[in-house]
């Protein structure tokens, strides 16, 4: 906000801003940035790790000092802010040192391209105005086009997720609905052609509330779907039923073998 406070007071979307409002001024702001950005990076270097502690210094100075010039010089900033939106579940994945993080930072990158395309196309003429070179404005059919491909995208990623072990193998039926809302309303942007009619208008509309919805309800299915996790419940309720755990009576049968 602090880079592009006089091109957010040209568009509907930003024009609210603090900074562009007066609210807050730019120095405070930039004095909030650094030490915000400081005092994070301290944390996670002596609480966590220092994998996790730069991948989130990286991604303060890629979002900063890359994805925001490069919005008004190339559309190739949507992807870069997308690797922006992917490397923060992949911070935690490094906290908790597992491999997982890798689906699921590509399962937050491939996301925002439907959710970030679908968004922009009714105030793409806002960003042309504003001089940003999005893709949305300079080829609004091949905006619908990448829209739906990172919507296909999400199946083998989530299939990924049960394969590795992150979730069980229901996760992939259940997530496939959630995604194959998702892509129905890629498919429909797509066909619009991403054009000045109402259609493209509406499936816009349509892909972006689909978007807001699939990311936290996919999240919630992979948490429900967490390998072992149905298994420990089943336990528990066995033990509290009075039933012996299948394990126990093994080890029992062992020992008793050996006696």
């Amino acid at each position: 906000m602090l880079f592009e406070s006089n091109h957010d007071a040209k568009m509907t979307r930003t024009r609210n801003r603090p900074l562009v409002r007066g609210l807050v001024s730019s120095r405070a702001a930039a004095v909030f940035a650094l030490a915000a950005g400081a005092v994070g990076t301290g944390i996670l270097w002596y609480g966590v790790n220092p994998t996790t502690a730069m991948l989130g210094a990286a991604n303060a100075v890629l979002y900063a000092c890359i994805y925001t010039p490069l919005k008004r010089i190339h559309p190739v900033n949507t992807w870069i802010g997308a690797i922006v939106g992917g490397i923060p579940p992949l911070m935690g994945w490094c906290a908790a040192a597992s491999a997982g993080g890798w689906l699921l930072a590509a399962l937050l990158f491939a996301w925002q391209f439907p959710h970030f395309n679908a968004l922009a196309h009714p105030i793409r003429h806002e960003y042309f105005a504003a001089g940003y070179r999005m893709l949305v404005s300079l080829n609004p059919r091949m905006n619908t086009r990448v829209a739906l491909r990172y919507s296909l995208l999400m199946f083998p990623i989530c299939i990924g997720l049960s394969y590795v072990n992150v979730t069980d193998r229901y996760f992939v039926v259940t997530s496939s609905a959630i995604n194959g809302w998702m892509a129905y309303e890629a498919f429909r942007f797509w066909r619009s052609g991403g054009g000045e009619t109402k259609t493209a208008v509406l499936t816009a509309r349509g892909l972006f509330w689909a978007s807001v919805w699939h990311l936290p309800l996919v999240l919630v299915l992979a948490m429900a779907h967490k390998k072992g996790l149905w298994d420990g419940v089943y336990r528990s309720v066995k033990g509290l039923l009075g039933y012996p755990d299948d394990e126990e009576d093994e080890w029992e049968w062992v020992d008793e073998d050996e006696n």
